[in-house]
């Protein structure tokens, strides 16, 4: 996706979510604070994470009031430390209050998602092992969740379902078994003429057995396996396809995970239910 997708994008979701807060105007807003009074505003980080969404909270302020002047202070993906000013904003106070609520709600949702993928990314460290995200994400806000795993450190896997072929658990039980879900793939990829990898979910080591045994996959995903029977799958698999694991992963057991030699760890809390990063916005009217 190039930087002109991309923003037309966000720019789509920026404007649903300043309709959706703002309405038919901010009454407060227009009640206490006269329309040409100007001022600062400071994006403030209150704790240390990752710093991520600034050109998103760039746009909120810009479609809202181009007179705006929005100031990143630090980059992108960046760490940031407690009390750390992340952007300034200079101009009508009353176009920052607008936007206020949600430029803090993209940043501290995309920094939240990022500082957690940056803590896994550092846990598995000096392994062979990549952290991909899922699909579990915020209806509408996927590619601001993706792009928080990027700048966390970590990878993307598909984006929606017309990306990549990934056979789970009720494609097979509907096409019949695992090998009748992988002829079905690779004939629809050869009668759509559609490039694809597949990708297959198994359950056990007997299943990664017989997607072996049948093959036609390029990758095969072990899903709520244990340590040791990733390991024991890994050795089986022996290279011949790429490996993922996925289904109860936390910091607390991923170094572990890696160790087996998977070639990939999905996580899906980083984007289906990450904490927010604590980040404020404080104004200050010009001449006080």
């Amino acid at each position: 996706m190039s930087d002109e997708q991309f923003e037309s994008a966000v720019t789509h979701i920026i404007e649903r979510a300043l309709l959706e807060d703002i309405g038919m105007g901010d009454v407060t807003t227009e009640a206490t604070i006269a329309a040409d009074l100007v001022g600062e505003g400071i994006v403030r980080v209150k704790e240390p994470g990752i710093i991520a969404g600034l050109g998103a909270a760039a746009l909120v302020f810009r479609i809202l009031d181009p007179e705006l002047a929005f100031h990143a202070k630090t980059e992108e993906g960046a760490s940031v430390t407690t009390g750390g000013v992340a952007a300034t904003l200079h101009g009508p106070l009353t176009s920052i209050l607008k936007g206020e609520r949600t430029a803090l709600n993209i940043l501290q949702r995309m920094s939240g998602i990022a500082t957690l993928t940056r803590r896994y990314v550092d846990a598995v460290r000096g392994t062979h092992a990549k952290i991909t995200d899922t699909r579990k994400t915020a209806p509408g806000l996927r590619i601001l969740d993706k792009r928080a795993v990027q700048l966390g450190g970590g990878e993307n896997h598909r984006f929606g379902l017309d990306e990549m072929i990934l056979i789970k658990d009720n494609h097979i039980e509907a096409a019949g078994g695992i090998a009748a879900a992988l002829d079905a793939c690779k004939k629809y990829l050869a009668t759509k003429r559609f490039s694809s990898k597949i990708e297959i979910e198994t359950k056990s080591i007997a299943e990664v057995r017989e997607a072996l045994d049948h093959g036609g996959m390029q990758r095969i995903m072990l899903d709520n396996f244990s340590v040791s029977e990733m390991g024991e799958a890994v050795k089986l698999i022996g290279g011949k396809v790429e490996v993922e694991a996925s289904g109860n992963v936390s910091l607390e057991n991923v170094r572990s995970i890696a160790g087996t030699g998977v070639d990939f760890i999905s996580v899906g809390a980083r984007t289906h239910s990450p904490r927010a990063l604590d980040i404020s916005l404080k104004i200050s009217a010009a001449g006080r």
